[in-house]
């Protein structure tokens, strides 16, 4: 799923309430772990495939625990409430997000915050941590890691980047980075500037790519071409 806007406005690591999960599209009988109860308070998780715009779009329902993935597809009109990772990290930054537990993560979430505000970027959590704080729903535990987006259409400085590489060596738990740049998103460790290649996760499938960045600005050129 593009992080560009698309038919239905939704992008990867958004989270989908649905109004009704019957209007889930089940492939094959649903694991045991998915039940009524929670497909009426967990939300899914959108994920990247491609996906014309009035075609379902392709989520993932998570369970409590971390081998609790299952993919399937939601239609656009049952959604009911849709929250994006960096509107998490805007409640945190107007002291509207409150924490209930002590864990490493979320621990470490809070003191990486204020500095990802300081360097202006766009991002927010994703992964366990996200959903925890968007939902309500106890899906952590006390060695969860924190995953991060951080949306950047553009190559990040070498100042930008270097201090995101600190945190990740300083963090009070695992991280994980994914830098985002609107047609695809790499790891922040994977990137250096002796790297040759790196994978990027495009909803055509992942892809080696020297440019993270390229295929985002050939599409963006592409595109305002068109009439």
């Amino acid at each position: 799923m593009n992080t560009r806007e698309n038919g239905y406005g939704y992008t990867a690591h958004d989270l989908l309430w649905a109004a009704d999960p019957r209007d889930l599209t089940v492939m094959a009988p649903l694991p045991h772990w998915i039940d009524a109860d929670w497909l009426t308070c967990a939300p899914v998780v959108v994920r990247r495939e491609s996906a014309p715009g009035t075609a379902p779009i392709p989520v993932g329902i998570r369970g409590q625990a971390r081998n609790e993935r299952h993919q399937t597809y939601l239609a656009r009109k049952s959604v009911i409430r849709s929250v994006k990772p960096e509107m998490l990290a805007r409640a945190m930054a107007c002291g509207l997000m409150a924490f209930h537990r002590e864990f490493a993560a979320l621990r470490t979430l809070q003191v990486l915050a204020p500095q990802l505000d300081a360097m202006g970027l766009v991002w927010g959590p994703t992964g366990g941590v996200g959903f925890e704080l968007a939902s309500g729903l106890p899906v952590l535990r006390p060695d969860s890691d924190l995953d991060l987006v951080v949306r950047a259409a553009a190559p990040l400085s070498v100042e930008i980047a270097d201090a995101l590489r600190a945190m990740n060596r300083s963090a009070g738990c695992r991280l994980d980075i994914q830098i985002d740049t609107g047609h695809g998103a790499f790891a922040l460790m994977e990137w250096r500037a002796d790297c040759r290649q790196i994978l990027l996760k495009t909803d055509s499938g992942p892809l080696l790519t020297s440019d993270p960045w390229r295929l985002h600005m050939r599409r963006t050129s592409d595109e305002a071409r068109q009439p």
